[in-house]
């Protein structure tokens, strides 16, 4: 496991890259532009086309939007949807693999659970350490454990993935909120206008 991590350290940094996912993002969207209509790749560019066609549409209702401006957003919106598309498709692909490799730990295919477990078990020494030294020598590492890191019911010491959508949510509107109320008074520019006649738009 550790050979095949050290192969991929390079493939995952130029994936990392930004340029070469802009660079992969164009040429997905040429490689969408170059199908025929009538095939599953041209259906996709005709959805991907309506949808980006309705958001400009969209923009215009509540910005003066003329020929070069909107050229710039429907390459821009072009290039957002379909790099959100490819995370999606990405992070789908990490949570199959991920899932995958559990369960070749749990039943031992291919005899691969020793060498998985080496490699999670140095991953979590080296994300435990720094937790372990500040703890008090007063204070023993089992109850250290238990009161921060790993409970006495097994269960995990942060609120559930509901609730920590929730409130990242509300700290991300938030802070919107408060660069909208900026701008609004500091600059020329009336944000909150624009964010009530999209509101308007969008919700009637």
């Amino acid at each position: 496991m550790g050979l095949i991590k050290q192969i991929t350290a390079l493939i995952r940094s130029l994936v990392r890259f930004p340029l070469f996912q802009f660079a992969v993002v164009v040429a997905v969207i040429l490689w969408l532009q170059a199908a025929t209509d009538t095939s599953v790749l041209g259906q996709i560019y005709k959805g991907l086309d309506n949808l980006v066609d309705a958001t400009v549409r969209s923009f215009s209702a509540v910005f003066n939007v003329k020929s070069f401006t909107k050229s710039w957003l429907t390459s821009g919106f072009w290039i957002v949807y379909v790099y959100l598309a490819c995370v999606l498709i990405l992070s789908l692909m990490r949570f199959m693999i991920r899932a995958a490799v559990d369960v070749i730990g749990r039943s031992n295919a291919f005899w691969l659970r020793n060498a998985i477990a080496r490699e999670r078990g140095i991953a979590a020494y080296r994300a435990w350490v720094p937790f372990e030294r500040i703890r008090p020598d007063d204070i023993s590492q089992e109850r250290w454990e238990e009161a921060f890191a790993w409970p006495a019911n097994n269960k995990p010491p942060y609120p559930p993935l509901a609730q920590r959508m929730l409130l990242g949510a509300i700290i991300n509107v938030a802070v919107v909120l408060a660069i909208a109320v900026a701008l609004q008074v500091l600059t020329p520019f009336p944000v909150l206008t624009w964010f009530g006649q999209m509101t308007r738009m969008l919700f009637g």
